[in-house]
């Protein structure tokens, strides 16, 4: 009994570690820089919004004071009623790279934001596109300039990575936590070909490739996807980059109360039944890995004390401490390249957290799986 357990175990850790070994270290010895040397083409830069005038007085400006050679903002503003309209009206002669467009229709067969960033497509003058939301912060005025110079004759996608602010509190340490492991997912898969998702906070991609995928058409009724579930129909092994430089970050507004951030994870819930099979294959193994390993702790650990086999409960503490360490050292290193997102030190309790909430949406997964219909 004993020795099966341990090898569950070991087979499980095993699982994760392949995860660590072929795709994290990607990631965690990327040093890959901008290309600055190259010809820096003409970007359009999009932003939807809905009832964000209060981000936007913010936001504008950072975009506006870009130092990039050519450029514009297309401000997509669907059907705001908090007074974003007269805001940006009354101030838009001020900023000079500032385009508006209000979105006034609604349609039943495609999604409002979907049909917003299909408008701004066609609308845009340049040929890259270069997407973020009204509750980002750009880090520098250089993130145009740190995205776009990742672009190349075979580069047509770049991920960029997207961290939350910090603040105090539990919700926004979890928050960070799963913000930042999904990047390392989302970053190492790319960079080993296997694109999967980016973030809508901070991607960016040839207008091209919209066009010729016939922008979202395949998904127009779906609420969100614009950006995960476009990259899994859109990318290839090798036409898919990353930016992680600091230049290149832009800080999000995360959710302040458990509801709005529940309210936002069955969104993300909602689009990843549409992934490819080899992206559900390949996701579902990495959290069923972590999930396996935490029951098969949990489980050797309470048989260990029972009948007291210090056997039993030696061959998990090695276990557990080599992963943890291997674990620890690549995410220390991932995490100096993303920001510090998370402290170093609770990397532990981060990956307890995950376990549960791998369980919790796993099971919610199954049991309510209904597709999302608001903006946020």
């Amino acid at each position: 009994m004993a020795d099966f357990l341990l090898f569950a175990l070991g087979a499980f850790v095993f699982v994760q570690l392949c995860y660590y070994f072929y795709f994290f270290t990607r990631l965690a010895f990327y040093s890959k820089g901008a290309n600055y040397d190259n010809e820096l083409p003409g970007v359009t830069v999009l932003v939807c919004a809905w009832n964000e005038r209060d981000n936007l007085t913010e936001l504008i400006p950072l975009l506006d004071a870009q130092e990039y050679p050519e450029y514009e903002v297309i401000l997509l503003d669907d059907r705001s009623d908090d007074g974003s309209e007269e805001f940006i009206r009354q101030n838009i002669f001020q900023w000079k790279h500032i385009r508006y467009i209000r979105i006034n229709d609604q349609f039943d067969h495609v999604t409002p934001k979907k049909y917003a960033l299909t408008v701004g497509m066609k609308q845009a003058k340049y040929p890259i596109a270069l997407m973020t939301d009204a509750d980002c912060r750009p880090s520098s005025n250089h993130w145009i300039t740190a995205m776009t110079s990742r672009v190349s004759h075979d580069k047509d996608i770049v991920l960029g990575f997207s961290p939350y602010i910090k603040q105090p509190g539990l919700l926004n340490w979890f928050i960070r936590c799963e913000t930042f492991y999904t990047a390392v997912q989302y970053l190492s898969f790319a960079l080993a070909g296997f694109t999967y998702m980016g973030v809508g906070r901070n991607i960016l991609y040839k207008r091209s490739v919209f066009f010729a995928n016939k922008g979202f058409y395949t998904h127009k009724h779906v609420f969100g996807g614009d950006d995960d579930i476009f990259l899994n129909e859109v990318s290839t092994s090798s036409n898919t980059t990353i930016s992680i430089e600091e230049d290149s970050f832009v800080y999000s507004v995360p959710k302040t109360t458990w509801k709005t951030w529940y309210k936002q994870k069955q969104r993300h819930m909602s689009v990843s039944m549409f992934y490819k099979m080899r992206n559900k294959i390949l996701l579902g193994l990495l959290s069923g890995a972590h999930v396996a390993v935490w029951m098969a702790g949990i489980t050797i650990l309470l048989v260990g004390l029972l009948t007291k086999d210090i056997y039993l409960l030696q061959g998990l503490g090695i276990v557990f401490a080599a992963r943890w360490f291997i674990q620890w050292f690549l995410l220390i290193v991932i995490n100096l390249k993303l920001d510090k997102t998370v402290e170093w030190f609770s990397f532990l309790f981060m990956d307890f957290a995950l376990f549960v909430y791998y369980v919790v949406f796993g099971f919610l997964t199954f049991t309510k799986r209904k597709l999302r219909k608001s903006w946020n």
